[in-house]
């Protein structure tokens, strides 16, 4: 399997390509790493260096690949953090380009816009385009909790409003929807939920909540939900693997306090994991 991944990068830690694109190799995926902006380390900290690039950057690259001859071979393309709105405009066009050489390919849309208790925190015109551009054109979103609810417009915080909101994002273009970091009301305050939307179908996975604050997290899930989902064509299945392997990788981080996900040193949970939740029936 060949994926095109489009996002952000970090010399130092583990948040977008630096999080997505060892997770897709560890299960074996060939990974094509196109970076949107390269920073010394995530925002977070508060201080970083480095630069965002431009929408001609990614074309370039992009005209590169191409010039391999290798478009064909390209079975999906993930993207995330865009960092501007030309540089979304040019991921956009980059699926157009895969899809025209291999019209199976799929398109998973992790829609970088903000989170709960930070609210929007992506530049100007960024979540707009998610929401007009980007997520009708994707096969797969993996929104978390806030980003769902911004998406589609309703404050979700019972089943009946989550089942609202994911048919919402549906009617926006996409077959499937991964939200992740859920917290309903009856979900209990020491759990976190994950859920998968597909063909009228809802499913769950309720995770213990660690105490551990990183980021890089859904960047991870995104890439190993897609890459389990193209492989298998299960939802549930690809929903079960993914929550595990992040839990353990989070697991490892949590109880080693460690500011940055060890994602290197807890590979094997990408692989194996060693707790395995299983995917139930949301109704």
């Amino acid at each position: 399997m060949n994926v095109l991944s489009i996002q952000s990068h970090v010399a130092y830690g583990h948040v977008g390509n630096a999080s997505a694109t060892f997770a897709m190799q560890r299960l074996g995926v060939e990974v094509w790493p196109v970076h949107t902006v390269q920073f010394s380390n995530h925002t977070g900290y508060g201080d970083w260096t480095g630069r965002v690039f431009d929408g001609p950057f990614v074309d370039e690259l992009l005209d590169g690949i191409t010039a391999r001859g290798v478009l064909p071979s390209c079975n999906g393309v993930l993207s995330g953090y865009m960092g501007s709105a030309d540089v979304g405009s040019a991921i956009l066009a980059a699926v157009d380009r895969v899809r025209a050489a291999n019209p199976q390919a799929r398109y998973c849309c992790d829609p970088v816009i903000g989170d709960v208790g930070r609210g929007v925190f992506v530049r100007p015109g960024i979540p707009e385009l998610m929401r007009d551009q980007a997520v009708p054109r994707a096969d797969v979103v993996t929104p978390n909790h806030f980003e769902l609810d911004y998406l589609s417009g309703i404050e979700s915080r019972t089943r009946s409003a989550l089942a609202d909101a994911l048919a919402a994002v549906h009617a926006l273009g996409p077959s499937t929807i991964l939200a992740t970091s859920v917290h309903l009301e009856d979900t209990p305050p020491d759990a976190i939920d994950l859920v998968v939307s597909q063909d009228g179908a809802t499913w769950r996975v309720r995770t213990p909540k660690l105490d551990v604050s990183v980021n890089g997290a859904g960047d991870m899930i995104a890439a190993l939900f897609s890459v389990q989902l193209a492989r298998t064509g299960s939802p549930q299945e690809a929903l079960a693997h993914a929550a595990s392997a992040t839990y353990g990788v989070l697991k490892a981080t949590a109880d080693a306090g460690s500011r940055e996900i060890l994602l290197v040193a807890a590979q094997d949970q990408l692989v194996t994991p060693d707790r395995v939740f299983a995917a139930e029936p949301l109704t």
